[in-house]
């Protein structure tokens, strides 16, 4: 018989497990998907969002009509892009069905931006922004020369750079700016008598704000550029008060501390030790065992970053910027992927030299089976993660009044391909499990002499790397992710590499599919339906080529009488 595990104490009992998997699931459920769903706000998003084809029909007419710039529907480049201030604002406020209620038509959160390259001889580009749920246009800008993020990156540089611009808007006085404002605003309908000009702090273009229109500390505001004497731009949007802002600028810069100190370093110190340590325990391992994993880890990778060249387009980005972008992104993926090959090397060759086997090689007898159990219990114990994750947000929430905001950067609709979006969940799955588990935590143990510690630490670690995400205060991610790390360690130490690497892909595919799935369309359903089954077809066909009774040429390893790896230290000099 097959013995993949050190000896860790006695299993879970399985239908112990499938009673909490079930719970976890239903919890899941029930938190993270009806209650959300079945929110009258979100069944109405539903029902109104649109199509990225339906967008680009509605900005081309929309710029053929009103703006007098007839365009072509095929040089449409069509991407999501969001206002995560105002958004998080109404979300930690508890707002966003008091604004959804009232402005979310006219001041869209969410809108399609469809950008037209070179629509004629004047301008460099045409953008117009869509808003996804009903179609309603919500603004506009016309580039001639520098965009609206070009100019906002200008005035940072002082006084110079504004006198550049206002030259550049073409020397017009402010009423020359109300005038050349006023047939846009009737177009967008807006009411001239509820508007009041509003201080920007400069005298570059022309903000109004939209009286009575506020929700919490926040209003309304209309704002116009202009470049060579004509409105280049129109934004409406709500701002956020500049507590909030202040608040989360804050939080950004103890995001990028926790990233930078508390991931990027340890994890660059755990890659070199693993380099180190695939040496040092050579005899007990292979060097050919983790180049399959870390070749999948690195061309997934790839296909990610290259799924999101929509977000470098619509920046204007030419063929040669992001020639050498790409280049450097795959350098940068290529160290990674090193460093996770010496993890899955110098990982399994540190548990084996204290006769353990964590990870099983294919020509070990019954390697198959495992592959299979593992793959099941991988579903179990994901769908108690997910369950054990939501209550956790839902402790946060009520003790940390944690909040959430969107993130343009992070969605499948700025994918060329959003139903390769789920494959990423591969990519972690691999590539942490190898790095915080299978290495870090016997590496991290030779230090502390204590499994639960080296757990705990390789967590954390592992939390800190994913603070960048807008979930708000900061810590309470590190604490969500501490304790989830600790389950994954869990799985790892009780059932070894490949269920905790099933855990992880299969608890990722669930939430990346559901994503996709929101999506709308018969292909994104397919294709979620697809990646959430995958892990059992991979495990399945791994079965097939490697069934009970297949004769082997090397045995398992036997493993050592010990205590609970996850409750009580090993005796002087073991892991």
């Amino acid at each position: 018989m097959f013995s993949v595990f050190s000896s860790t104490g006695r299993m879970p009992k399985r239908n112990t497990v499938r009673v909490l998997a079930a719970v976890g699931l239903l919890v899941f459920l029930a938190l993270q998907v009806v209650l959300p769903m079945t929110a009258p706000e979100s069944l109405e998003q539903i029902k109104k969002t649109i199509t990225k084809q339906q967008a680009a029909e509605i900005a081309a007419e929309f710029s053929s009509s009103t703006l007098e710039t007839p365009v072509h529907l095929d040089n449409a480049l069509v991407t999501y892009e969001t206002r995560s201030d105002i958004y998080g604002y109404l979300s930690k406020e508890s707002l966003m069905k008091t604004y959804a209620d009232t402005y979310s038509e006219q001041f869209p959160l969410e809108v399609f931006r469809v950008r037209f390259e070179h629509p004629n001889e004047m301008f460099n580009a045409l953008t117009v922004d869509v808003n996804m749920y009903g179609g309603h246009v919500a603004g506009f800008e016309r580039i001639q020369a520098n965009s609206n993020a070009t100019k906002d990156l200008l005035l940072k540089q002082g006084m110079e750079s504004i006198e550049s611009l206002l030259i550049l808007e073409g020397s017009l006085t402010l009423e020359d700016k109300e005038r050349l404002a006023e047939p846009y605003l009737k177009a967008f309908g807006f009411d001239p008598a509820k508007l009041q000009l509003h201080s920007t702090g400069n005298e570059l273009g022309l903000t109004f704000e939209v009286s009575g229109y506020e929700v919490g500390q926040s209003h309304a505001l209309i704002q116009f550029s202009y470049e060579n004497g004509d409105v280049s731009s129109l934004q409406s949007y709500f701002e956020p008060p500049s507590v909030h802002m202040d608040y989360v600028k804050g939080q950004k810069k103890l995001a990028n501390w926790f990233t930078w100190a508390g991931y990027a370093l340890f994890t660059f110190v755990l890659g070199i030790l693993a380099i180190v340590y695939s040496v040092k325990t050579r005899p007990f391992s292979s060097f050919l065992r983790g180049l399959a994993l870390s070749s999948i880890y690195f061309i997934f990778s790839m296909v990610g970053a290259i799924n999101m060249l929509p977000m470098l387009q619509v920046e204007g980005m030419g063929i040669g910027i992001l020639i050498v972008g790409f280049v450097i992104q795959g350098v940068l993926t290529l160290l990674i992927a090193a460093s996770i090959y010496f993890s899955l090397v110098g990982g399994d060759g540190l548990w084996r030299k204290q006769g353990i086997n964590l990870w099983a090689r294919a020509k070990e007898p019954e390697y198959g089976r495992h592959v299979l159990s593992s793959m099941q219990n991988g579903y179990l114990w994901a769908m108690i993660l997910l369950g054990t994750q939501s209550v956790i947000f839902l402790l946060l929430e009520r003790v940390f009044g944690t909040w959430s905001t969107t993130d343009a950067s992070q969605s499948a609709y700025n994918m060329i391909y959003p139903a390769l979006f789920p494959l990423l969940a591969w990519v972690a799955g691999i590539g942490e499990e190898a790095v915080y588990r299978l290495f870090g935590i016997p590496m991290l143990k030779k230090i502390f002499r204590s499994t639960f510690i080296a757990s705990l630490l390789s967590s954390i670690i592992w939390a800190f790397g994913h603070t960048l995400y807008p979930i708000y205060p900061v810590y309470s991610r590190p604490i969500e992710l501490a304790i989830i790390g600790l389950m994954f360690s869990f799985v790892f130490l009780r059932y070894g590499y490949i269920t905790a690497m099933f855990t992880h892909v299969i608890f990722n595919s669930i939430l990346m599919s559901l994503s996709l799935m929101l999506m709308g369309g018969a292909l994104n359903w397919s294709a979620g339906i697809f990646y959430i089954v995958l892990p059992a077809i991979v495990a399945f066909v791994i079965y097939l080529f490697n069934p009970p009774g297949r004769t082997r040429s090397i045995p398992p390893l036997q493993q050592k009488e010990e205590e609970p790896l996850l409750t009580t230290p090993h005796p002087e000099g073991h892991l």
